[in-house]
């Protein structure tokens, strides 16, 4: 089945161009949107009500984050986890998650709601099999899925009780039951969506509040609503052709990243919005990410 295209309700968000926009989340306490350059190592902040936007340089890749408390951030990077004090900016090493690997990084990255966050690592050259999706809960951190290419799709139904993720190579939509009370899986993956042929990998994704799915299309520039059973129920164009991730940015609002990696002088002229950030008008009832199950020093 196809879905025809919208561009309606679709604007810019923040013109700042990243080579590999990630891990957008929004922290309704701040009314901050978060987001990630990967490969340039900074994160990126904009307070909605006032349209100021601030930029965190990080000593290393990172591509994801999950809110502590009103002071504490807890950052992925390409050596683990990191806790971000938000006043000084300072980080501190809190797990290593493939720290003695220096072949792989960060990438998808998402906040069950019991707190558990699910965490995607890959190759950093896109090597098969290279990653893995790692399950982080008060301290503890366990693999969950192994011999992963491109770890993407990582998301939660409202009430916890399932989780979809995707390895972007095989371009197979995933999900598995998962138990709400930590964010565990119950019983083995099961195909929820293929997209086989199509042009578009399947990229970041988010959950709403009725259970609905969005999808980013990365190389086609497409935001992909799906239902809980996988049918394809609309899609809308994204004026950059490597949309990368979609968060919540507050009632009918879906912020979404983007990319202008590999992009030689004339794709970035055939492109010129790659790299920024939009902002989408839905009537989506958002399900945003809760604070992380934090422990440990």
């Amino acid at each position: 089945m196809t879905m025809e295209a919208t561009q309606s309700g679709v604007t810019v968000l923040s013109e700042t161009p990243c080579r590999l926009g990630e891990g957008p989340t929004f922290d309704p306490a701040r009314q901050t949107l978060f987001w990630f350059d990967i490969l340039e190592a900074k994160r990126y902040a904009l307070h909605l009500p006032s349209g100021t936007q601030t930029v965190l340089d990080l000593p290393e890749m990172a591509s994801a984050m999950a809110v502590i408390d009103a002071e504490r951030d807890l950052i992925f990077t390409e050596t683990g986890l990191h806790i971000l004090h938000t006043a000084t900016g300072k980080t501190v090493f809190h797990r290593p998650i493939e720290a003695d690997t220096p072949a792989t990084r960060c990438n998808d990255a998402r906040v069950h709601p019991s707190g558990a966050f699910w965490l995607g690592t890959m190759g950093k050259q896109a090597e098969d099999g290279a990653g893995a999706i790692y399950r982080y809960f008060r301290g503890t951190v366990e693999v969950l899925f192994d011999r992963i290419s491109i770890p993407n799709a990582t998301c939660f139904s409202p009430d916890g009780t399932r989780a979809w993720y995707v390895d972007s190579r095989k371009r197979q939509w995933m999900t598995v039951a998962v138990d709400p009370a930590n964010g565990a899986p119950i019983g083995e993956p099961a195909l929820f969506h293929d997209f086989g042929a199509q042009k578009g990998a399947p990229d970041g994704a988010i959950c709403d509040a009725d259970g609905n799915l969005w999808l980013a299309r990365y190389g086609i520039g497409r935001l992909n609503q799906f239902s809980p059973q996988g049918n394809p129920l609309q899609s809308i164009d994204i004026p950059a052709a490597q949309t990368t991730c979609p968060a919540f940015a507050g009632d009918g609002r879906i912020a979404v990243t983007t990319a202008f990696q590999d992009l030689d002088a004339a794709a970035r002229a055939a492109d010129p919005l790659a790299g920024q950030t939009f902002l989408v008008e839905t009537p989506v009832r958002p399900n945003y990410d809760p604070p992380v199950a934090f422990g440990g020093a």
